[in-house]
Order: structure tokens, then sequence, then C-alpha cells
């Protein structure tokens, strides 16, 4: 671990007793002395807060939205300043080598915020300057994220979903999302380094737990949300990843566009799959997945479901498999019945 970079608010945390992991690169929370299953259900019941600094940001400024436009996958006339908007960095043949979030902070003033190990390959296709190291990001995430957070940031907490602001604080400019990865409501706030701790210690004051990243990836798991490397990557398509409505149709041309029209046309050959166990077992990425006696596909994701007490995945299967569809997953050995079931397995943001 000694060689990944850590997040500004590296001691604040240990402080907090945290569990640090190596993650993209980065040394991060896992989670706090509370364990990922409380964090999880506090993020759920409650609201929790947690550093997502290791994700990118590249600060695109000027007369860049035709760039943009050829550039991602989703359209920019969709939205307007001052709108956040989830798109994909697609290469030629349509698979997604980046799944991103771009802040559309001014008419001429992009935040485009990349996963962790990804920075350099969205500078290369946008340009603009690497900010990832002036600020941190806090995400504050559960149904009580708002209210807490208006208890000393009424204005903060009035973003509404999908939209951006910016706003002072202490003299330095605070950046405000309506964005989150947890299938809750929140917001996610970029904060320069100087005040950073001052926020955190603001937010925990006004009763918001820190949750590591364990708890983010069995709540974004819940939800059905991709996290790229697993239910996207360069070799996966937004069609088969069932995000089609990432793709901006209606643009003349944007890289990766011959090859998904293409697709659209013959139909994707395999589908991202949402898959129940029938009992706790964890489900676990990489297992195989049978119908019947017959190879089906392998699960992108698993774990267990805090919410639904049960082993829950997600995998690329052959053809769009009917909902109900009993499945056999064999994995360590063993065979778990579980079933193809409706994303995302828990619905909460409304």
């Amino acid at each position: 671990m000694s060689d990944d970079r850590r997040p500004f608010l590296y001691d604040v945390h240990v402080e907090l007793g945290a569990k640090i992991v190596p993650f993209g690169g980065w040394a991060m929370p896992l989670q706090y002395e509370s364990g990922t299953l409380a964090e999880h259900l506090l993020c759920r019941s409650d609201a929790v807060v947690f550093d997502v600094s290791h994700l990118g940001t590249v600060r695109v400024v000027g007369d860049v939205f035709d760039d943009l436009q050829h550039s991602f996958s989703n359209d920019l006339r969709r939205v307007s300043s001052g709108r956040a908007q989830y798109t994909h960095l697609l290469n030629n043949a349509g698979g997604v080598d980046d799944d991103i979030i771009v802040w559309w902070m001014s008419e001429h003033e992009f935040d485009v915020m990349p996963n962790a190990s990804n920075t350099a390959r969205v500078l290369g296709a946008v340009g603009g300057t690497d900010v990832t190291h002036e600020r941190c990001v806090l995400a504050v995430q559960g149904p009580n994220a708002r209210s807490a957070v208006a208890s000393f940031r009424p204005d903060w907490a009035s973003v509404g979903r999908f939209h951006v602001q910016s706003f002072d604080f202490n003299g330095v400019q605070v950046r405000v999302g309506g964005t989150g990865y947890t299938g809750e409501d929140g917001i996610e706030i970029a904060v320069p380094n100087e005040v950073a701790e001052s926020v955190l210690r603001a937010l925990i004051g006004a009763g918001v737990h820190p949750a590591g990243l364990g708890a983010r990836d069995t709540l974004r798991l819940e939800a059905a949300l991709p996290l790229h490397g697993h239910e996207l990557s360069s070799s996966i398509t937004p069609l088969e990843a069932r995000l089609g409505w990432v793709v901006g149709w209606d643009k003349e041309h944007f890289v990766g566009r011959d090859a998904l029209d293409e697709q659209r046309k013959s139909g994707p050959s395999r589908l991202l799959s949402a898959i129940s166990a029938d009992g706790r077992n964890p489900l676990r990425e990489g297992s195989q997945v049978l119908i019947g006696n017959e190879p089906a596909g392998t699960l992108s994701s698993g774990n267990y479901s805090p919410i639904l007490q049960r082993g829950i995945g997600l995998g690329l299967l052959q053809g769009d498999i009917e909902l109900g569809t009993p499945v056999t997953v064999q994995q360590r050995g063993r065979d778990i019945s579980a079933s193809v079931v409706a994303a995302p397995f828990v619905r909460k943001v409304k």
C-alpha cells in the first residue's frame, strides 16, 4: 500500500477508525469501526458520507462543447449549464473505455469526472486540466442526507438531483452536485483541500456517519449501478449493459457511433442481467451461470444484499433472458439456486 496515493483527508480517516485498503492506485477507507454492513444500512435509513476523492476531475474550459459532443456518447443538448449528465467515453468498437459524470458548471466550463484509474485516458480524449489533487469530493447519501446538510448549509442541500451549483465557503469555491452512486438521494461536494476537513467535520457534527468503499459497492450493486471494469469495459458496449439511453442517437457523429449502429441493427448477443440467489449465500464475481445444464454467462459483480438478505449479482448472459428464469450459479465447488430478476434489486431514489 506504500505506493498508493493517499487522499488529502487520509489522516482524518485514520483518526475516525478507518480500515485503509488499496483501490485504483489510492489508499482509501474500506470501512470504519461500525463495519460495512452497518454503514450500508445507515445509508439506506439515515445519512452517510463517503470520501470519493480518488475519482478524477478534469476541468475543461473554453469553446469545448463540440469536442465533448464528439468524445462522449450522451448528448449534452439534453441538458444545459447548471446540470450534470452521465455519459460514456467509447472506443471505435463501441466498448466503454470509461463511464463519466459531467458537471456543466457554466456556459464554457465543465468538470469531467472519470473513474480513479482513467483520468489520463480522459485527459487524452478531451484535454483540459487535471485538478484532482486540488480538491476532495465528499458524497453525502441517504434519505436524511439533505436535511443533515441543511442544518449548516441549506443552500447546498437545495441543489436538485442532477443539478450543479457553485458556492462560497470561507472564501473558496465549493461545487455541489445532486449526484451519487448508492441508489439513495443526496449530494456530492467538491471542496478545495484547504477547507475539506472543516466540511467533513461539519457533516459528522450534523449526524452524518462516515462510510467506506465497501458499503458504497454493496449499495451500488443493490441499485444495479454498473462499475467500470465489471459491468462496463473496453469490450462491453452500452447496449450490452442495457444503457442505450446513454447514447445520443440524434448526434451526427461521436467516437464509437458506427459500431453501435451495427450492434443496434443486429441486436446484442449478450445482455446484462440481474440474478438473485434463493438463499443468503453471497454471489461472487467470475462465477459461471447455467440455465439448465448450459452455460449462459458469468457474473461481473456479486455480493450479499443487506436489504434483501440474499445473494445478488450482475452478469452478461447470452440473449434476453425472461424474468423469473431459474439459473444455477456455480461457485467455489457448489451449485447455488437463483433466478433472473428485474433490476434494480432495491429501488429508493424517487
